[in-house]
């Protein structure tokens, strides 16, 4: 109580005017620009514009390295670099939408709609990026001589049984509106993102291990290590964030960032992990495939 009295008096007598609420649990409160920021139209608008603007930016970003591969390596077909920037750019430009309309978007009825629109992008961005743990899983295995011919099997089933899953959490809201159902939506989630995590930490960390033990010391070894080692730390991170706020979201309202009135919560959510580790990654990634060498030197006749 007296540490509190403290507080209050230190921060009258620096003469800012911070508004300590008790709403907030027993402790401190929101600031005053929160929530001016929060019951403002015009600053909800500046917020969800910024982050319509961000996910439009890296979706073209995401268009251009793929037109850019295309062009370089044209008879490679779909390999998982191509595939990787199309999802990326599929699920920025769908989330770009989604904030460019937020008022529409957040006050669709019935709820259960708003959710699977604003639930597909999260599920499209785990496929998208727990496609680099595959990747890895089959360089780590063909460096290993360990069977890769389960691997990709397995991608597909696991996403395609994820996928059946949420349509079936959706069908249930929609049926039962209760609840639970969405509280068991978000623990689902939560779970998904915990896993992704699991996977770059096992596939990335063992992928990371093999390299700095390859016996070889080149140029190329040491940017790749670079790059797995940045790679699996940013997306680990972003996925364990987004775990925890999920499953806090579950059981706190307070937390959730997918409701009109929480603009700048869904600003540093949003910009913490997917697109700050979308920009990180796409950038890590910007090296294009080598050229085959028979567009580089002409046969011997």
């Amino acid at each position: 109580m007296g540490s509190m009295l403290k507080l209050k008096r230190f921060m009258f007598e620096d003469g800012n005017n911070y508004d300590f609420d008790s709403r907030g649990g027993g402790g401190i409160g929101n600031f005053v620009w929160w929530n001016d920021i929060q019951e403002s139209e015009k600053g909800q608008q500046g917020i969800y514009y910024t982050l319509a603007a961000s996910y439009a930016l890296l979706s073209l970003i995401a268009l251009l390295q793929l037109i850019r591969i295309h062009l370089r390596v044209p008879e490679y077909g779909w390999t998982t670099q191509k595939v990787f920037h199309l999802m990326n750019f599929i699920v920025t430009g769908l989330r770009a939408m989604l904030f460019g309309f937020y008022h529409s978007v957040f006050t669709i009825r019935p709820k259960v709609i708003e959710m699977m629109l604003l639930e597909l992008p999260g599920l499209l961005f785990f496929s998208t990026y727990t496609l680099l743990v595959l990747f890895w899983a089959e360089i780590y295995h063909q460096a290993r001589s360990l069977p890769i011919d389960k691997l990709r099997p397995a991608y597909f089933i696991i996403n395609g049984v994820i996928y059946f899953v949420q349509v079936c959490i959706w069908i249930s809201i929609r049926l039962s509106h209760s609840p639970t159902a969405i509280k068991f939506a978000r623990l689902f989630l939560s779970v998904l993102s915990f896993s992704a995590a699991l996977g770059f930490m096992v596939y990335g960390g063992r992928l990371f291990v093999m390299l700095r033990r390859f016996p070889i010391e080149s140029r190329g070894r040491r940017k790749k290590l670079q790059e797995v080692g940045y790679v699996t730390g940013i997306c680990c991170t972003c996925f364990l964030i987004r775990c925890l706020v999920v499953a806090l979201s579950a059981f706190n309202e307070k937390v959730d960032v997918d409701v009109l009135d929480h603009p700048v919560l869904n600003l540093f959510y949003y910009m913490i992990v997917e697109v700050v580790p979308c920009a990180m990654v796409l950038f890590i990634l910007r090296k294009l495939p080598p050229r085959r060498v028979s567009d580089q030197y002409q046969s011997i006749q």
